[in-house]
């Protein structure tokens, strides 16, 4: 007599550690970001984007000189062709993640990236690269359908990518808040679209591919996606003095509330908690109404958690999420709603590269096993 046991899984990965990388740590418990050996937080309120970007490509910050020779590199990559521009104004049409997908992969085609395997590395890792640093100008020709203007050189990636959006040099306020959200969201451990860039690379796919496999499932609502839907909570809302009633009306009507809760984090986002000091200093027209929906809607949770409890049934403590404080800053710096997904792509796409870097450097094919739940073999005869 044989018998066969239920091997175990975890739906979602749940808790499954995948890789080990050097870039990035969530402390979900305490609340802790940590880039390369650094606390995210000081360093989005210290640095730039090219000293944190340098810092996860090769370990260490920057000196001066470093720091100089890098930032021209970004810079020079991230002017695109005159074919490629018009291939970006043929694939704008559309919603703008989905254009930005395209044309990420359009250009990886025209470029004739080809598979790494059996590749020299610093040639893999130089398309990496120049995909990221062309983020700034495929999202503007996205949002005006018109070449790229000329920026003055050195002007940052954060003030180049604000500029091409707004049309005219940003302020120092408007570039340090997007600059500030940029690195913080520039990398967070094993996410499902970072998960899925390293999936891709994992095959020995071009970097091209293994970037557009990483955009296409940050598409999906249920990953990053919420920074605009928190405007449009907003506007429902309409009032500080309406919040109460109206959080009240959503809970007992069973109904999503935006910007709140995380996979990972059991206590608050380190990333939400420095967005909201950013949206406090920019003071701009919606922060009253945000801070009075926040602290409603933490009350009301935590009354419903706490009600739980009385009952002797598992509780999770809900916080607000980045994305909430995301949409008040990227809105007060003069972004479009619309644009949101595809700013956060400006910055992630810095961390799939550099995930997609370690995956090559030490590759093994993801190729996880299924559990069958399926009926038991049946006899034909």
């Amino acid at each position: 007599m044989t018998t066969t046991t239920t091997p175990v899984f975890a739906t979602g990965l749940e808790g499954v550690i995948a890789c080990a990388t050097r870039l990035s740590d969530v402390d979900g418990i305490n609340g802790k970001l940590v880039f390369a050996g650094f606390n995210a937080v000081d360093l989005a309120e210290q640095k730039t984007i090219e000293e944190v970007w340098f810092l996860l490509h090769n370990g260490h910050l920057p000196d001066a000189g470093e720091l100089a020779a890098f930032k021209a590199k970004v810079e020079l990559l991230g002017r695109p062709s005159t074919k490629e521009i018009r291939l970006m104004k043929s694939l704008r049409a559309g919603e703008p993640l989905s254009a930005f997908r395209s044309i990420l992969s359009a250009i990886a085609s025209n470029r004739g990236y080809k598979p790494w395997l059996n590749r020299d590395v610093a040639e893999v890792e130089h398309e990496l690269l120049s995909l990221s640093a062309l983020a700034p100008a495929i999202v503007e020709v996205i949002h005006t359908g018109r070449t790229p203007v000329k920026k003055p050189a050195n002007s940052g990636y954060a003030e180049r990518y604000l500029w091409g959006v707004l049309g005219h040099k940003p302020d120092d306020a408007a570039r340090q808040a997007v600059e500030t959200y940029l690195i913080l969201t520039m990398d967070h451990g094993l996410n499902a679209s970072t998960f899925a860039g390293r999936v891709c690379a994992s095959t020995g796919a071009d970097v091209g591919a293994a970037i557009t496999a990483a955009v296409g499932t940050l598409s999906g609502p249920l990953h990053g996606g919420a920074p605009g839907p928190v405007l449009d909570m907003l506007d429902a809302i309409g009032t500080p003095e309406a919040a109460k009633g109206w959080v009240a009306a959503q809970l007992a009507g069973k109904r999503r509330i935006m910007g709140f809760g995380h996979r990972v984090y059991r206590t608050e986002d380190p990333r939400a908690r420095t967005l909201r000091k950013v949206s406090e200093r920019q003071n701009g027209p919606r922060i009253a109404l945000a801070l009075a929906v926040e602290k409603e809607v933490l009350a009301a949770l935590d009354a419903h958690q706490q009600k739980k409890a009385g009952e002797g049934k598992s509780i999770r403590a809900l916080r607000v999420n980045v994305e909430f404080w995301t949409a008040v800053a990227l809105e007060h710096a003069g972004i479009p709603r619309q644009l949101y997904s595809s700013t956060f792509c400006t910055s992630r796409i810095i961390g799939w590269s550099e995930h997609i870097r370690e995956q090559l450097k030490d590759n093994k094919l993801f190729r996880p096993l299924s559990h069958y739940s399926g009926p038991s073999v049946s006899d034909l005869s």
